[in-house]
């Protein structure tokens, strides 16, 4: 029960960060997030997604366009708006001193007596 509850903890954590990032990358549906985010093992169904994708557009994050379907219904496709893309700035600086400490955390829990060559004191630059 501990084990899953805290796996569930780590996986919200890092939800919106993945968000953005896929959003980054061009005007998207969200199937197409549920899609990205499936290949990266990061399992979310609508449910969660869909008030995750409105709490980001009303804090500025996001936009979006309806673009009308061939097969139905005007589809809502998300942009990430100027403000999205400092958040994710900020974030990718975030993840990237998350991964630095974690890296020197767990780098020798294995092998306590042996030297970690990769070990640095110093955080890299962001």
């Amino acid at each position: 029960m501990i084990v899953e509850n805290t796996q569930t903890q780590m996986r919200k954590g890092i939800l919106e960060y993945c968000i953005l990032s896929i959003i980054a990358k061009g005007e998207t549906y969200a199937s197409d997030i549920i899609a990205e985010l499936k290949k990266a093992q990061l399992l979310v169904v609508e449910g969660t997604l869909y008030p995750l994708l409105t709490r980001l557009k009303n804090n500025g994050l996001l936009t979006y366009n309806w673009v009308e379907s061939t097969s139905g219904p005007p589809r809502k496709y998300y942009i990430l708006a100027d403000e999205g893309r400092k958040v994710l700035e900020q974030l990718d600086k975030t993840w990237a001193e998350l991964e630095f400490a974690v890296h020197i955390a767990i780098g020798n829990r294995n092998k306590p007596d042996e030297p970690d060559a990769n070990n640095e004191t110093n955080q890299p630059e962001i």
